[in-house]
């Protein structure tokens, strides 16, 4: 079910319908999944491999799936479910089912759980429920509450492009033990850029302006942001004390979620329709004390055929008007997408852009220039 505006109650009468007949109620508001190799919705097109995922974030579903491709392994099923089944009201009902499917199935040996923070209710299920299961579980519920989470037996990550690194590790049977995210190589490259980047600025530029399609992409960036600076607003916060008042209009630090619902009646997604970001860019390069735009670009069935007419040209024409901004972008699919995730890359690259390897990636080198400008 893509559809959102489905009340609770009409959400729960059929998950424990579907329950009780023994079948899946993926949503509704559920953007993605991956069911025996097929691509539904806005999904991306991965290999075939042992590691399942169950999520309620689609976004997030398509991030590490698509990190878990690229490094050369593979998907066994990707169930989504809907970003509400892991609230109390409907008590993680399809989520609970998703990991006892997984764990049933013989062509799965590692399993990812991604979320935003289930309810402490739902928490316990799902503890309760892997108790039972013998396989490695990853998870990813981003701005979950670390001391709960690690009582439990999950192999806990702290970014999306995390959980993929260690799931992939696990397929190949390799050690568990979480490296530091980034890594030492990435830091390193990163602080690189940050130098170069630094050098472009004048003494106005302190703040960040994120401007995204995938809300589970922008509740990480906010993560990152919240733990090495804070005070970072939304239209979507972590934190409700930074709610944007109006979220046309950017405070400090921001990043929008453009494919929440305020922004989506009467319009397509913007993973289909640029032309709001597009006109939002516009908006922040006009702002004196921006020094970076982080942006995400989600391609795969479902999204756009044409973001290298329709929105890489909008970066181009900000940066040529703008070169003392940072344009930094993270492209979500693989090369085997329709859109063809190289050739974009080489695009946004040639319109001025940096290309980070994941969104976490993106947000870490842009905490890093916000940073060192003061912007916090």
């Amino acid at each position: 079910l893509f559809s959102d505006h489905v009340s609770l109650a009409e959400e729960l009468k059929l998950k424990q319908f579907a329950l009780q007949h023994d079948l899946f109620v993926m949503g509704p508001d559920c953007g993605t999944a991956i069911i025996n190799g097929v691509p539904l919705a806005f999904a991306n097109v991965v290999n075939r491999g042992n590691i399942g995922i169950v999520a309620a974030s689609g976004t997030g579903l398509q991030e590490v799936s698509s990190i878990i491709s690229n490094l050369g392994e593979g998907i066994s099923q990707a169930i989504g479910t809907g970003g509400r089944d892991v609230k109390k009201e409907i008590g993680g009902i399809m989520f609970l089912k998703g990991i006892e499917a997984l764990n049933n199935d013989p062509a799965t040996e590692v399993i990812v759980l991604v979320s935003k923070p289930p309810d402490n209710e739902v928490l316990d299920r799902i503890v309760e429920k892997l108790s039972s299961v013998k396989k490695p579980v990853v998870a990813i519920f981003i701005g979950g509450d670390e001391k709960l989470l690690n009582q439990s037996r999950l192999i806990i990550a702290q970014t999306l492009e995390q959980a993929a690194l260690i799931a992939v590790s696990a397929s190949r049977k390799k050690d568990l033990k979480i490296q530091d995210y980034p890594g030492k190589e990435i830091k390193n490259k990163l602080t690189e850029i940050t130098q170069k980047e630094l050098k472009t600025k004048n003494k106005h530029q302190k703040y960040v302006r994120g401007l995204f399609s995938g809300g589970t992409l922008c509740d990480e960036t906010q993560l990152i942001f919240d733990n090495k600076i804070g005070n970072i607003y939304s239209n979507t916060p972590l934190n409700y004390r930074f709610k944007l008042k109006d979220s046309s209009v950017s405070v400090k630090n921001t990043v929008i979620d453009l494919g929440d619902d305020e922004f989506t009646v009467g319009r397509p997604h913007p993973m289909i329709d640029f032309s709001l970001r597009n006109e939002r860019i516009l908006q922040e390069i006009s702002d004196p004390e921006v020094a970076v735009i982080l942006l995400d670009l989600v391609i795969g069935y479902g999204s756009s055929l044409n973001s290298e007419k329709e929105f890489i040209p909008a970066i181009a024409a900000a940066k040529m008007e703008k070169p003392q901004i940072t344009f930094i972008c993270s492209i979500t699919g693989t090369d085997n997408d329709p859109q063809n995730r190289k050739e974009l890359e080489q695009a946004l690259l040639h319109a001025g852009a940096l290309v980070c390897n994941s969104n976490a990636e993106a947000s870490f080198l842009a905490v890093e220039i916000i940073e060192k400008l003061g912007g916090n």
